[in-house]
């Protein structure tokens, strides 16, 4: 979701600083960053860990930008004495130097920070450009390499991702129909992949025994492996926006999230269903089949 926001400032010649959890280092290797800091998501002890960063990289001028809508990233920059720009809802106002008020109309998450970040740009008298561009494309990622993966380069070969961490607003983020679809697509001649990362192979396996599973892999040769299979089929997770960092082609099923709000950041990204709705089986062939003649 910060990935333009990190890209333009860079851009426009920010020596930016990433603060993170470790699982994203590698993800943003391909960039020209200042540093890193890995962050625990405890405030206490994030605050301490910059802090002492700052202290042993010691620089003219330093300035935070509090992209996480939560007290406790505005509280880590505020113990650890970095003046913050950031939206001042919730309370944060007082923990930050330049508290910002949201845009009026509703926008992607995506646009949202992004518009924080120019706003706080021009406050910093350096700003970046005022539009968010519509694509992405992950710095560092290899590209798209098939024979890698051991894919069958005569037929269509799709990555489906049938798990999702956690629940959303108490209700589960998976479409209910991945065994049914992977059986399907496999009768018309299609390969069906799913790599699941370790912690999730167990509920990948029981929701599409079918579909053939490859070793957890990298963060960055998973994306790379989105970039050379066909199709990625997923749920409004982690795997649909990190297939969008890579300009690969999928469809994102919507059930129980806002796509409008948290959707998938790519024009190559078709998103069926909606908010309280899951897209049907038939609706989901239907489509999968078109964009698979498509390519």
């Amino acid at each position: 979701m910060s990935l333009p926001v990190l890209e333009a400032l860079l851009a426009h010649n920010y020596p930016v600083v990433v603060c993170a959890r470790p699982w994203a280092k590698p993800l943003l290797s391909g960039y020209a960053l200042n540093g890193f800091v890995p962050m625990t998501g405890k405030w206490l002890h994030d605050a301490k860990t910059l802090r002492a960063y700052k202290k042993q990289h010691p620089a003219e001028r330093v300035v935070g930008l509090s992209l996480p809508d939560s007290l406790s990233s505005a509280l880590v920059f505020k113990w650890a004495g970095i003046p913050a720009a950031g939206y001042k809802d919730d309370g944060r106002s007082w923990l930050l130097k330049w508290p910002l008020d949201k845009p009026k109309s509703a926008l992607h998450a995506v646009e949202s920070w992004y518009y924080l970040a120019h706003q706080a740009s021009q406050i910093w008298q350096h700003p970046i450009a005022p539009t968010v561009m519509r694509s992405l494309h992950l710095a560092g990622v290899p590209d798209a390499d098939p024979k890698k993966f051991n894919l069958d380069a005569t037929i269509k070969n799709i990555l489906i991702a049938p798990t999702a961490v956690g629940l959303h607003k108490g209700q589960v983020k998976v479409w209910p129909h991945y065994e049914a679809l992977t059986q399907a697509l496999k009768a018309q001649g299609h390969a069906v992949y799913m790599c699941p990362p370790p912690n999730e192979i167990a509920e990948a396996e029981q929701n599409a025994p079918s579909a053939t599973r490859l070793e957890p892999l990298p963060l960055l040769a998973f994306a790379q492996l989105c970039k050379s299979v066909d199709l990625v089929l997923c749920n409004d997770s982690g795997v649909s926006h990190l297939a969008a960092a890579v300009d690969a082609v999928q469809i994102t099923l919507i059930g129980v999230t806002d796509v409008t709000h948290t959707g998938p950041w790519s024009d190559r990204a078709e998103c069926l269903g909606q908010l309280g709705q899951w897209p049907s089986l038939q609706t989901v062939l239907h489509h999968t089949e078109q964009r698979l003649l498509a390519k």
